[in-house]
């Protein structure tokens, strides 16, 4: 069910559907889980889909159980292969193993079966109201609905009319079939829904051999019962749709179906409160407009929190199961603060992520008393709490990179890095103090001219001062000039989307490229998925899309700690 490799994970906790899957084994309703994860193949998902993920087939992992694979591909104007192939990689980016890989289409003729059958129980009728006269008849909460004209067509006259409409006979629009319920329930989703409309558009997978097409009420509780499945988990939206899932199934025939043994039970649909993320949006209209209109670039921008995006972004599979496990399964919808994602990932990489010196914002020193057409090497640690990643060698020489923000002109007294007469301690290396300040025409610091001590390796000084300031640099002599992009949250708002104006609500500092930093050249030898800590700057990886070894280009992942919340106060 889940792919071996996977470190750091957490163990999922225990949540009110296993309590109910448990107690349902344990009562000899099923004899083991089985559970599917359903999208529809119109976009690509998100953080919102990856919690449904790694429920269903958390839960079936966790109980020996099994889990479906299933796209509900019922509306051929909106599906596309690429969506369906980009859904199958990110399932398997995050270690999970479907046991069978199932389309709703291949059901088709199956569906189509299960409408005549509904039809000849007097069960289902076809209807040609317009929409709108469809509306006007359904009625409101307070008000009961009135039945269609057509409601009391005969059966055999539906039929004929349900096999015309699979003909191509009548324009879109101009028949549906709808199940025969009880217009004045006090669930609106009861009063005769819809359950084929007709649609003349090719379909990616079964082409232009159907005209029409099932609703996916219809198909979705059916498709559970041929696949066996015993409990069919969603969100809180599909409450009210519950009734008609029962009541689909409790009207047809469901034989022995052709992926494996049904189980002892029809299915169960049970609800969970979605989670929303703060700063983001899911919503799939939302999405599309900002990729569509430009705001970002493509779906698979480092600032969404589609899977892509976070995958681009550099979090890990590890990371979003374990955010997924933090968040938990409740019965109420949630809001999720961001710094819970951050937190997951920054959890991650502080374990795994090699450290390595990056400087953003190059400024140029000067060591005046180091000799000319000298270097040395410095041995240190690729990561300070684990031996088995390795050392590796930095260099030192005459001229360094320091980073612009580790320099004031006019220091206050609590700076504790460069400024003119201070001194600091260059990390793993010496200490250092500025003699010299070298500006342009413009008055823009360019150049310091510093002076070393040679008896300051190591950490240590040989009159015993104490030096507060540790700064991290990169020598001039191997420095790996790269494109470096810092991301951050693409909304200013936590809960963005309530009009359709983004533009008031993006974060104008969402990417800042660095288009000059200055790397170590360890970083030429890494693999392309690595991750990395530039040290006291942030996590950061290769960009997937744009890195070469000509032009490295790496993204910042996440920051080394939450300062959103002190900037936004």
């Amino acid at each position: 069910m889940s792919k071996s490799g996977l470190k750091n994970l957490k163990p999922a906790p225990k949540h009110f559907i296993r309590s109910i899957a448990e107690n349902e084994i344990k009562n000899g309703k099923h004899d083991s889980v089985y559970t599917r994860f359903p999208p529809e193949p119109n976009g690509y998902l998100h953080l919102g889909h990856a919690k449904s993920i790694c429920l269903n087939f958390g839960l079936a992992e966790d109980m020996s159980g099994r889990c479906n694979l299933r796209f509900d591909d019922t509306n051929p104007e909106k599906e596309s292969t690429e969506y369906m192939e980009s859904i199958r990689a990110s399932v398997e980016w995050l270690g999970y193993e479907w046991d069978h890989l199932c389309y709703a289409s291949d059901y088709f003729d199956e569906l189509y079966d299960f409408a005549v059958e509904l039809i000849n129980k007097g069960l289902a009728y076809v209807d040609d109201l317009d929409a709108e006269q469809m509306r006007e008849y359904r009625g409101t909460l307070t008000e009961a609905g009135r039945n269609s004209p057509s409601r009391e067509r005969a059966i055999k006259e539906n039929l004929a009319l349900f096999e015309r409409m699979r003909a191509g006979e009548f324009a879109a629009g101009q028949y549906v079939l709808r199940a025969k319920i009880d217009m004045s329930s006090p669930n609106i989703v009861m009063r005769d829904p819809i359950l084929y409309r007709i649609r003349f558009a090719e379909h990616y997978r079964a082409g232009d051999k159907w005209c029409i097409y099932p609703m996916y009420d219809f198909t979705h509780c059916i498709s559970d019962a041929v696949e066996g499945i015993t409990h069919s988990l969603c969100t809180l939206e599909f409450q009210d749709n519950r009734e008609l899932y029962d009541w689909i199934l409790a009207n047809i025939t469901i034989k022995e179906n052709h992926v494996g043994e049904r189980g002892k039970a029809l299915p169960r649909q049970i609800e969970f409160g979605r989670s929303n993320l703060e700063y983001s949006i899911a919503s799939k209209r939302k999405l599309i407009q900002l990729v569509n209109e430009g705001f970002v670039d493509g779906w698979d921008d480092p600032r969404l929190t589609t899977l892509d995006g976070l995958k681009r972004r550099g979090y890990t599979p590890a990371s979003i199961r374990n955010f997924c496990a933090e968040i938990g399964i409740t019965k109420k919808d949630s809001t999720i603060e961001m710094t819970v994602l951050e937190n997951a990932i920054r959890h991650d990489l502080e374990a795994s992520a090699k450290r390595v010196f990056g400087v953003l914002k190059p400024l140029k020193v000067v060591l005046t008393n180091y000799p000319e057409g000298e270097t040395e090497q410095i041995e240190v640690r690729n990561h300070p709490k684990d031996e088995s990643m390795g050392v590796r060698a930095i260099t030192f020489s005459r001229e360094l990179y320091i980073d612009h923000d580790d320099f004031m002109l006019d220091p206050p007294a609590k700076f504790f890095r460069l400024g003119p007469g201070r001194e600091v301690r260059l990390r793993y290396g010496y200490a250092i103090t500025c003699d010299e300040v070298i500006r342009n025409e413009a008055g823009d610091v360019v150049e310091l001219r510093c002076s070393y001590d040679p008896e300051s390796a190591k950490g240590k000084t040989a009159d015993g001062r104490k030096i507060k300031g540790i700064i991290h640099w990169v020598s001039a002599e191997d420095a790996v000039n790269a494109e470096v992009r810092q991301y951050d949250r693409l909304f200013n708002v936590p809960n963005p989307g309530a009009s359709d104006d983004f533009a008031q609500e993006l974060n104008p500092d969402s990417l800042v490229i660095f288009e000059n930093a200055k790397l170590e050249p360890s970083i030429l030898a890494a693999d392309i998925h690595d991750r990395f800590q530039f040290e006291r700057v942030g996590y950061f990886c290769f960009d997937a899309k744009d890195h070469s070894e000509r032009k490295p280009v790496l993204n910042r992942t996440v920051s080394l700690r939450d300062t959103w919340a002190n900037i936004n106060k």
